[in-house]
């Protein structure tokens, strides 16, 4: 068997931008030949995806791309931080926001199947998994196109907000955006706020006045009457509206006045907006290392 040295796993790498521990494998196992271990990585690189598409994504970046009054936000998944800073990862989100915001795909299966330098977006991604070793994974995009401004603001690559607004200062917008990313509004305005998130807080508030009323009961107290039990739920759901509505909110660089008065005040309007966290809503997985150790020292007993 040919011996396989450093140098010929070096110029496998450096050839196909495979991960350094596949390259050696793909050349122990063609003995040497490099045009061989060239073909089975290639071969692996899509074995590779498919393994690792059942690996939970839960880091990565929110892109965005601005042109004229087109834009677009995406949300691009890995599974660990530091492939998140990969230069090639990054890339891949930037294209992937820029593309959104031309070609204009309905759903996430239209994206995959949209044209990207040649190749289906899919194709590229799959690439990309063979190339970096990990699984990659397009969340979600919003695509805008207005008759007003956009503007866009990343805070790191975790957090991306994208507003569609109006007004002549342009600084009102990248203000809006920020106190978005800050505050983590849910709705522009009390009326548009999810009905589930409006029925969980009344639960909530429900369940303290049921607690609040016998507690008052077990120390003797007259309990509330209904009708001063609806009111304080109601004055929960109303306090509630206001925390969570963009335009309800104290500005963050003025806590003197909501932001619905701050854009009041600078002859400016809010249409819309959308804000990603990466891995929002997405349960991680928790690795136990002293198992994952164990597991390994076992294995390499048995074999």
């Amino acid at each position: 068997m040919a011996a396989v040295t450093a140098a010929m796993v070096g110029d496998l790498r450096r050839k196909t931008d495979a991960p350094m521990m596949e390259c050696k494998k793909a050349l122990t196992e063609a003995d040497g030949d490099m045009d061989r271990a060239e073909e089975i990585l290639r071969v692996k690189l899509g074995t590779k995806a498919s393994k690792a598409s059942s690996r939970i994504t839960a880091e990565g970046v929110v892109a965005s791309h601005i042109a004229g009054n087109v834009g677009a936000l995406v949300e691009i998944n890995c599974e660990t931080d530091f492939v998140s800073k990969n230069q090639d990862f990054i890339a891949f989100a930037d294209a992937i926001a820029k593309l959104v915001g031309q070609a204009n795909p309905a759903d996430l299966t239209a994206l995959s199947n949209t044209d990207l330098n040649g190749k289906s977006v899919e194709a590229t991604r799959t690439e990309l998994i063979g190339k970096i070793g990990e699984n990659l994974s397009i969340r979600r995009f919003t695509r805008f196109e207005t008759e007003g401004k956009l503007t866009s603001y990343l805070h790191g690559s975790r957090i991306g907000v994208m507003v569609d607004y109006t007004g002549s200062d342009e600084q009102v917008g990248k203000d809006v955006a920020m106190h978005i990313a800050a505050m983590k509004p849910v709705a522009l305005s009390s009326d548009q706020v999810p009905a589930e998130l409006i029925e969980r807080e009344r639960s909530v508030a429900t369940q303290k006045a049921a607690e609040d009323s016998a507690k008052a009961v077990a120390e003797g107290k007259s309990a509330q009457s209904a009708e001063i039990v609806t009111k304080r739920i109601e004055g929960s759901i109303s306090k509630f509206l206001k925390e969570v509505s963009l335009l309800n909110q104290a500005f963050v660089k003025n806590d003197k006045q909501t932001v619905e008065q701050m854009l009041k005040a600078t002859n400016s309007t809010v249409k819309a907006f959308t804000m990603y966290v990466v891995g929002e809503g997405i349960e991680k997985k928790q690795d136990d290392f002293a198992a994952e150790v164990a597991a390994q020292v076992a294995a390499a007993k048995q074999a």
